[in-house]
Parts: structure tokens; C-alpha cells; sequence
């Protein structure tokens, strides 16, 4: 097991002053008594977790890791495993559904290529911190070894650094990795004790039958794996991927920084659960932003005790539904600050 030391750091704590603050603006403000829903505890929260009684999330920082999985050699996927190594090259160039949501959130993104089968070759815009090419079948190895899975929650550990040292309100981490929703899957059962039948997906978009192999593959990879299983990260290094590695590495250090996450949906939330069941006091720091259409998010959420903000239907990865939810958070900010408060409207008495 990879003995870390920041791995037995606890998310840093909430403050207190502030959330009060936040809660007793919120009960002066020109509105009825939650009125507003949940675009008021959106609002306190993030009062908590950036210290203020008033929230802003200017500077948002999306951190996209991709990285290839061998278990897809065993036709868990829809795609060809080229399709990670292409996607890259279209996350360099601005194509792809991330790049456009970032620009139109004026947010700065970040891409980091762990471990690809193949090599995209120098892109200007990606930062190569190839691991491997991809990481080992765990239908009949562990997906990674103790130096692989050190080094890739480094990774995500830096990129969270990063975010800190450039004064970032938020970050999001998105994953790209052709085979990761049968990772996320193997890696949510032996969390939550759910049935894999319960938990695999279609991913890219297999059929029934496609499903069904999938699931025959999980099993028996679980059936030959699960005595080995001691904790969190063994989970994650057995199961996992580089990017699922590196998820897990961001949420844990925002949190013990005090950076605000946005977490995203199926393999991000598989992510955030072995990040919480590793560390005391993640969950604190994470909003969960839309509810997955892959069937094991649910069950992902309900081992988290999370309600997602949105429910639009996505599954495409990237951090694209976290780039969605970022409106919804700032529509919450800015309804906290700049609403006058009755004194100010010189209105009488509460609504």
C-alpha cells in the first residue's frame, strides 16, 4: 500500500463565522424565508468554504485528466481505445465539449495526459505526464502498481496546487479514458456493496448484450480480486484508472487547502467516494452537480448521503456537466450579495 503521508490529512475545516454570517444575511434579505430553495444553502456553503460572508466564484479552474484503461481489451466499450489519444488531440484544439463550456464560463482549463496507448504526439496545450501506456487489464492484474498509483494522485494533487497558488474560487476535474465507466463501476461495487448488475452502464453507448458482457467481465474481476482489497486506495489501485487516481488526488487536496470542488458525474463521483472514504472531512468541500444518466450514479450518491444539482440527462464526461452547474452556483452567489436587504429597501417588517 502507498503510504502518503498528505493521504492522512483531513479536509480542512469549514468556517463557522462565516456560515453564520452568510445565514443571518440571508434572513434580512427582500425575499420570504426560503424562497429561494436551494440557491440559499448553495450560498451558505460556499460562504463556509471560502471563509466570507459573501461567496464569489470569478476564477473557475477545470482540470481534465485522461488516461487509457486495459481492461478495455476484454470489449467493455462502445469505442476503440484510439478514440482517448484523438479526444486529447480535440481537447488541444478546442473542440471539444469541455473547451467550449470553459470558454464560455471564461473559465481557465487544464489538460494532463497520464497515460495514453497512444501517443498524441507534442500538443501545445497539453501537459504530457505519460505514467504508461494505459494501465494493466483488471480482469487479470491490478490496474496499477504502488509507484503508478502514488504517482498519479500526485498529479492530481499538483493540479490542485496549481489551482490554489492562482487564487482559484473553484475547481472541477473532468476525465476523458476509453473504458473508465467499467473502472468506475468495478471500484463503486467493492465501495458500496452494490450488485454490478446495479451499478454497469452503458458507457459509450453499448447494447444490452454489450452490457451484459460488461458485467460478466466486472464480476469475475471482482470474484478474482476482492480478497486483496483493504482499503480505499487498494481498491482504486486494483480497479481504478491513472485519471480516476488523479480525481481522487485533486478532491483530497482541495479539500485539506480549502478549495471549493464541483464534482461531475459517474467516474468523478466514483472518485469523490474513495476520496471521502479515504480521507475525514472531503465531503465537506464537494457539490455534487447533476445526477448522471450511467445507472450506478445513483447508487453513488446515496452512499455519499449527496443530492445533485441538476438532473439533464448527461453523460459524456470531461467535467462538461460540472461546467454546466457553474451558472447555477454563480446565480446563487450573486442573489446573496447584491439582493438589498429590508433595511436597505427600507421595506417593512419580513415578507
Amino acid at each position: 500500500m502507498i503510504h502518503s503521508e498528505w493521504l492522512k490529512v483531513p479536509g480542512a475545516q469549514l468556517d463557522s463565522t462565516a456560515q453564520a454570517a452568510a445565514e443571518a444575511r440571508q434572513a434580512v434579505l427582500t425575499k420570504p424565508a426560503g424562497a429561494l430553495g436551494q440557491l440559499e444553502s448553495i450560498a451558505i456553503r460556499l460562504a463556509a468554504m471560502q471563509g466570507k460572508e459573501k461567496p464569489t466564484l470569478e476564477q473557475v479552474r477545470i482540470v481534465v485528466f485522461a488516461a487509457d484503461h486495459g481492461i478495455a481489451a476484454e470489449g467493455v466499450s462502445a469505442f476503440p481505445q484510439a478514440v482517448t489519444a484523438e479526444m486529447v488531440r480535440n481537447f488541444a484544439n478546442g473542440g471539444a465539449a469541455i473547451c467550449v463550456a470553459a470558454r464560455e464560463l471564461k473559465a481557465s482549463l487544464e489538460v494532463i495526459n497520464l497515460g495514453t496507448v497512444i501517443n498524441p504526439g507534442s500538443l501545445s496545450n497539453v501537459s504530457d505526464q505519460r505514467i504508461a501506456p494505459g494501465t494493466a487489464s483488471f480482469a487479470k492484474q491490478a490496474a496499477m502498481t504502488e509507484q503508478q498509483l502514488a504517482q498519479a494522485m500526485n498529479i492530481g494533487r499538483q493540479s490542485a496546487e496549481r489551482a490554489m497558488t492562482k487564487g482559484m474560487d473553484l475547481f472541477i476535474g473532468g476525465e476523458m479514458g476509453i473504458g473508465n465507466t467499467s473502472a468506475a463501476t468495478a471500484l463503486a461495487c467493492i465501495l458500496t456493496d452494490n450488485a454490478v448488475e446495479d451499478l454497469a452502464g452503458p458507457g459509450t453507448g453499448l447494447d444490452a448484450k454489450g452490457v451484459s458482457h460488461k458485467v460478466a467481465v466486472i464480476k469475475a474481476a471482482l470474484d478474482l480480486h476482492k480478497s486483496q482489497i483493504d482499503s480505499p486506495v487498494t481498491a482504486l489501485r486494483y480497479f481504478g484508472g491513472f485519471e480516476i487516481a488523479a480525481l481522487t488526488g485533486a478532491f483530497i487536496a482541495c479539500a485539506q487547502m480549502g478549495i471549493p470542488v464541483l464534482v461531475d458525474g459517474f467516474i468523478a463521483s466514483t472518485a469523490a467516494l474513495v476520496a471521502t472514504r479515504q480521507c475525514s472531512g472531503i465531503n465537506d468541500w464537494l457539490l455534487y452537480a447533476h445526477a448522471s444518466a450511467e445507472p450506478g450514479h445513483k447508487h453513488i450518491m446515496k452512499a455519499l448521503q449527496a443530492e445533485p444539482l441538476l438532473d439533464m440527462g448527461m453523460r459524456l464526461g470531461e467535467g462538461s456537466g460540472a461546467a454546466v452547474a457553474v451558472p447555477l452556483l454563480r446565480m446563487a452567489c450573486a442573489l446573496h450579495n447584491d439582493m438589498a436587504t429590508f433595511a436597505e429597501a427600507e421595506v417593512s417588517g419580513n415578507l
